[in-house]
């Protein structure tokens, strides 16, 4: 069976940088698993898994376009230090939630000074290319609910 939308693929990867520094991998644990063309995978990845079958081994480059995005520099502001009462140490690489006109989300602690804190809301990995090895391991039909749902359930994805 061919990767294809609405099917559950099953891969192991391992995520390197540009330079070749391992960034993540599922080799020592359960392959990733996701529903196919419902943007559970970074665009650039799903595109280039999309028509492979089970058991078939790639090498995947992906530019920031495809991946995490671009880093945007007006996502990086300085905050009152005042902004995080009751919280007695701010340490850079320290990440916390901020809710904003998008909504709830990440922030990570670049640099404190006397006064402010700077918090950097990008994906941590934007403006990065990235480079996958993968294995696929399996393809499946999706189950009607995953269908429904946008997701995988049960082993290697979500519990209801």
């Amino acid at each position: 069976m061919e990767v294809a939308d609405q099917l559950v693929v099953r891969i192991h990867y391992t995520l390197t940088d540009d330079t070749g520094d391992v960034l993540d991998s599922s080799s020592e644990g359960e392959p990733l698993t996701y529903l196919h063309g419902s943007g559970n995978i970074i665009p650039g990845l799903e595109r280039e898994l999309s028509g492979k079958r089970a058991g078939d081994t790639l090498k995947v480059r992906v530019e920031p376009a495809d991946g995490y995005g671009e880093h945007r520099e007006e996502l990086v502001q300085a905050v009152p230090k005042s902004a995080f009462e009751g919280i007695e140490q701010i340490e850079p690489g320290m990440r916390f939630e901020a809710s904003g006109p998008e909504g709830s989300q990440v922030v990570m602690v670049t640099e404190v000074s006397d006064d402010t804190v700077t918090v950097d809301a990008n994906h941590a990995l934007a403006g990065e290319v990235l480079v996958f090895d993968v294995e696929i391991v399996d393809v499946r039909a999706a189950e009607p609910e995953e269908i429904e749902h946008g997701h995988v359930h049960g082993h290697g994805g979500h519990e209801h």
